[in-house]
């Protein structure tokens, strides 16, 4: 009799993972996305080496993640998403004290923890902004990741993270790092389409298929000025947040949205950046069909706050695309439009970028596709596509590129999802 309570004891000890499996189910997702090209720079400065022609290997956003949920009562749900960069080259580089720099690979993407119901859904953790989530509404003729929103559009940027001046950029004179450096830095701002980290965000359910979203990103960074060491530490209370409101309908045919976003302390302190984004699309049947305009304002012209010295900087962009549905796939095309920055002592800093090319669905999960894609600097501009790892000067990742070069790919690429 002991023996047979021992053994049912086993079996249920054994059974008990299983259980807790099948309460709360993870999933393992993620999706693998790589071209190879032809890239060819042009009108490269002599000083970064000259034009240059070459093939690589790509990955656009690569990634894979965990997802799970537990259904609680009373019509809520708890819900986790773990996502991040899928690394699809071996990097043995290290840095001066030997760590292994993840240039990064293998970082957070959309990424939190949170409860949904009637109410809607709320969340902590890493994830878009409703800003940067509206490409998804116009973006149709992207083909193989290259395309307007992985180059001009909500990309006005430098290699910082633009979200604290301390120990970065001149910080003697607490000036902002996007300008301060004028056209030797390609006078390019932080950039809109990056993801608000460490931060609450709010999903409204949807009325009549309109949806609102809200993000707030705290001041977890703010720092007090320093007596012993004012040169590198200065007063700064940098948070953000950004809306949006969106509407599908007619089954998902027609979108239209707006969004904003207030940035505070991001570039000069006491003031606050803004600017808002609209557009939407529709498919007509034979053709799908999107359009987005933005406008953003840099308050770095407050020389009392830390402003560069010149007046407040707006960078404007348009875009415009389309998707023709052709045999197992479509045809994919966009135009996108940088215009000049105002507010700058110099000029040249426009851009215009556009690609072509077929995408082939073998399955619902894998696709083909090949095209070109061309971006267009003017002298004072060095716009590039978030997929390129190496400029025309090496393999470093070079982001933006020399002012005024062009750069144009010649790709087939190739997608899974699993």
């Amino acid at each position: 009799m002991q023996k047979k309570f021992l053994g049912m004891a086993v079996a249920a000890a054994l059974a008990m993972p299983a259980v807790a499996l099948a309460q709360s189910a993870v999933q393992v997702y993620g999706t693998v996305h790589l071209s190879f090209m032809q890239t060819q720079f042009s009108n490269v400065p002599a000083a970064a080496g000259g034009d240059v022609t070459k093939f690589a290997v790509n990955s656009a956003a690569s990634n894979w993640g965990l997802r799970s949920t537990e259904t609680l009562g009373g019509g809520m749900t708890a819900w986790l998403q773990m996502e991040f960069n899928a690394q699809m080259e071996r990097r043995n580089s290290t840095t001066s004290n030997g760590a292994i720099p993840n240039n990064g690979e293998g970082s957070f993407r959309n990424s939190g923890l949170g409860l949904r119901g009637n109410f809607g859904n709320v969340y902590l953790g890493t994830w878009e902004t409703p800003w940067a989530q509206t490409f998804r509404f116009w973006d149709v003729g992207t083909i193989g990741g290259w395309g307007p929103v992985t180059s001009i559009i909500g990309r006005r940027e430098t290699t910082n993270s633009g979200t604290t001046r301390n120990a970065v950029g001149d910080v003697a004179t607490a000036t902002p790092p996007a300008f301060a450096v004028g056209a030797a830095g390609n006078n390019l701002g932080y950039p809109l389409w990056r993801r608000f980290q460490s931060a609450l965000f709010y999903e409204s359910p949807l009325f009549a298929d309109v949806q609102f979203k809200a993000a707030y990103q705290p001041n977890e960074n703010k720092a007090a000025a320093s007596a012993t060491s004012p040169a590198t530490v200065i007063t700064e209370n940098p948070s953000a947040w950004s809306a949006s409101v969106s509407w599908t309908g007619l089954g998902g045919r027609a979108r239209a949205f707006a969004a904003t976003m207030q940035a505070k302390d991001w570039s000069p302190i006491v003031r606050s950046d803004n600017g808002s984004t609209s557009g939407g699309g529709y498919y007509f049947g034979v053709v799908n069909v999107g359009g987005t305009y933005e406008s953003y304002t840099y308050k770095t012209g407050d020389p009392g706050s830390g402003g560069a010295g010149f007046g407040d900087v707006k960078a404007k962009e348009w875009a415009l695309s389309l998707a023709v549905p052709l045999g197992p796939g479509k045809i994919g095309a966009s135009y996108a439009r940088a215009k000049k920055l105002d507010g700058l002592p110099f000029d040249d800093t426009g851009a215009k970028m556009w690609n072509l090319g077929y995408e082939w669905a073998l399955s619902k999960r894998t696709a083909l596709g090949f095209g070109i894609a061309q971006i267009k600097n003017e002298a004072n501009q060095g716009f590039t596509w978030s997929n390129i790892t190496g400029g025309p000067e090496g393999a470093a990742e070079k982001s933006p590129l020399p002012g005024g070069t062009n750069l144009r790919n010649i790709f087939v690429s190739m997608r899974h999802a699993f």
